[in-house]
């Protein structure tokens, strides 16, 4: 099987390093290394990403009648790649672009079409998604916040909690509950998606300080936010199809095995400028770090080959998020053994892969999660017996 790039691939990352060259402060790895969440990260991206749209680089696999290019998505991914391992400058806009955009594609109306992808696509919209709860964690079918049918539209209560970038997000994709009734949907086909206005009244978002960078998570308190029938997104019983398309896009979009991978590089060139290279007990771990990336590419590409030949959906991209963790705490865990001053001042990128380290087993669902789905729906493992 043929793993390399064609060469209007490698010329097309090479005109991305050369943007991220000529555009990025000359301080950008100390400005980044807060996260695409922080204050500083989410304001760059409004000069950014509107740069890269008129560059026609933000959406060019989109297809040409929603503002793209009809490019490979091969291409969209490349260009992740490269953000990624730049410390994304996109900040909390790759969410927008991988697969909020797609899924309003597939089953947005005229009007949510009209209203939401232009700000997406040329770089102005920020997003938060509205899944995990205090109760329920990553478990979606767990979920309580509710949705009430009123007249015009839904009055929603609840709460949400470690949703990135609540606090800067001009729309939340929000999952919440229809509320049983006797004769009324139950269980998955009770979900609703709200896509709802984040400065509407009762919306209350409270930031939570953690390691894993500045702005990054919050908790999000909903008391009887009305949200208009015309944000819900696709019919009452439908919001599971579009879940579980919306997620195969976001588990793969995030290319972290990029930034471990330069980071690995980074620890390597330092080793053997101090003379320390040689040792083959720090060889032996840099190479099974770099394993844990490779393996980690690999599998991500697998998925993304998987949809760019339009294949139906299916459980491999737990296979490759798990993978991907175990690259980013594979290369987290050589630099901590033997570059551990990093973690105490003498790196501060170091340090900022490092929260990021943590933070990659909990997002975009739990690496726990991901490997009871990988048992169930990919090796078809039998659950536990009911009692």
């Amino acid at each position: 099987m043929e793993f390399g790039w064609s060469s209007e691939e490698e010329a097309h990352r090479q005109g991305v390093r050369d943007l991220l060259a000529a555009t990025l402060p000359p301080d950008w790895e100390a400005l980044a290394v807060h996260g695409p969440g922080s204050d500083f990260q989410t304001d760059y991206s409004r000069t950014f990403c509107p740069l890269l749209a008129e560059k026609g680089l933000l959406v060019p696999n989109w297809p040409a009648k929603y503002g793209g290019q009809d490019a490979p998505v091969w291409r969209q991914f490349i260009l992740g790649e490269e953000m990624w391992a730049a410390n994304e400058p996109r900040g909390a806009q790759y969410m927008n672009v991988n697969w909020i955009g797609p899924a309003l594609m597939r089953f947005g109306t005229a009007d949510q079409l009209e209203r939401y992808l232009p700000p997406i696509r040329e770089g102005r919209a920020i997003w938060c998604q509205g899944f995990s709860e205090p109760s329920a964690g990553s478990d979606l079918a767990a979920l309580r916040t509710t949705a009430t049918p009123v007249e015009g539209g839904y009055r929603v209560s609840g709460a949400k909690i470690w949703t990135s970038y609540a606090g800067k997000a001009d729309t939340c994709f929000l999952l919440a509950r229809v509320p049983a009734s006797e004769n009324g949907p139950a269980g998955k086909s009770a979900i609703v998606i709200l896509l709802t206005d984040m400065s509407s009244p009762g919306i209350q978002v409270k930031q939570i300080p953690a390691l894993i960078g500045e702005g990054d998570i919050h908790e999000v308190f909903f008391d009887d936010v009305f949200v208009p029938a015309e944000n819900r997104l696709g019919e009452e019983g439908q919001a599971w199809e579009i879940i579980t398309y919306a997620l195969q896009n976001e588990r793969t979009g995030i290319a972290r095995y990029e930034f471990s991978r330069r980071m690995l590089d980074r620890g390597v060139a330092r080793l053997k400028a101090e003379g320390r290279w040689a040792d083959p007990v720090v060889q032996e771990r840099a190479a099974r770090a770099l394993m844990l990336c490779e393996a980690a590419r690999m599998l991500v590409y697998r998925v993304v080959d998987a949809k760019a030949h339009d294949l139906p959906a299916d459980a491999f991209p737990s296979v490759a998020r798990w993978a991907v963790v175990q690259a980013d705490n594979g290369v987290n865990d050589f630099l901590t053994e033997f570059l551990p001053d990093g973690l105490i001042g003498a790196d501060p990128v170091q340090l900022a892969h490092h929260q990021r380290a943590i933070a990659a087993g909990v997002a975009s669902g739990a690496a726990e999660i991901q490997l009871n789905l990988i048992a169930r729906r990919w090796l078809e493992l039998p659950g536990e017996p009911k009692r």
